[in-house]
């Protein structure tokens, strides 16, 4: 059984981590399979939006701490620095930059890495029963997976250094008040509500999408200046796409654009 499974329907990429009976923690070999899947839906232009979730009661727990305590010991050949550098770091990259929408469909506790994983999401739909915690300070650690550049920008400075410090479980319903789950829906009709999300965000301006998505990301760590270069950058762009002549076009006629990603 492959710890991670990729399935691509109608132009939405799915990426389930499959582990569920380690609460799909991250080995060595799942973060390789992960890092593969994510730049490749990131690279694919017949993939118009990304959804992320887990198999099981979790979604993701993150490091599995039982491969990380024989690396530890010696009797592993895993150091925590090496895997930062090698999958941590560069599968979020890959899916906070990639342009196109990325949906977190939190099917149960996300933890570590794994709630990481989820702020680095567009979108964050939890049942009802999931929860965050970053726990990265219960074991003695600093926090990985961009978690010190999303989470205070989803949370603001004050409730992301409580949150790091003391780690806890955060239920989805103050997930829901503090802005890091964008609905909260029970667990049957989970897949329902996040695949009419996929496939509104797949049938949309997808390049647009992808520049607002880059656009507000950029905007976070430069100054005005900057930002409004960048965002005009990102106007010639989508201002040269067939999307935006189709909208335009079906505005005048007093018709519904279709758009074609392109």
């Amino acid at each position: 059984m492959t710890s991670v499974l990729l399935d691509v329907v109608d132009s939405v990429a799915t990426i389930t981590l499959n582990r569920p009976e380690a609460m799909n923690g991250l080995d060595v070999a799942t973060k390789d399979l992960l890092l593969e899947a994510v730049q490749s839906v990131a690279a694919d232009p017949q993939v118009r939006c990304v959804v992320l979730t887990g198999s099981g009661r979790a979604f993701c727990v993150g490091q599995d701490l039982k491969e990380h305590l024989a690396g530890l010991k010696g009797e592993a050949d895993v150091p925590l620095s090496d895997t930062v550098e090698k999958h941590y770091n560069p599968i979020v990259h890959a899916l906070a930059t990639m342009p196109k929408p990325v949906i977190a469909a939190v099917n149960g506790v996300a933890a570590g890495a794994g709630a990481s994983l989820a702020f680095a999401a567009d979108f964050r739909i939890l049942v009802d029963s999931a929860g965050y915690n970053t726990s990265f300070a219960g074991v003695a650690l600093s926090c990985d997976t961009g978690a010190s550049w999303t989470l205070p920008r989803l949370v603001g400075r004050a409730k992301a250094m409580e949150l790091l410090y003391f780690p806890r479980t955060v239920s989805a319903q103050e997930a829901l008040e503090l802005g890091l789950a964008t609905q909260v829906v029970s667990a049957d009709e989970l897949p329902g509500v996040v695949g009419e999300l996929a496939a509104r965000l797949a049938a949309g301006p997808t390049v647009a999408f992808g520049s607002i998505r880059q656009a507000v990301a950029y905007s976070a760590s430069h100054p005005l200046q900057e930002s409004l270069a960048f965002e005009a950058e990102k106007m010639a762009l989508t201002g040269g796409t067939d999307d935006h002549l189709a909208a335009v076009d079906a505005f005048m006629a007093k018709e519904k654009p279709v758009f074609n990603g392109r």
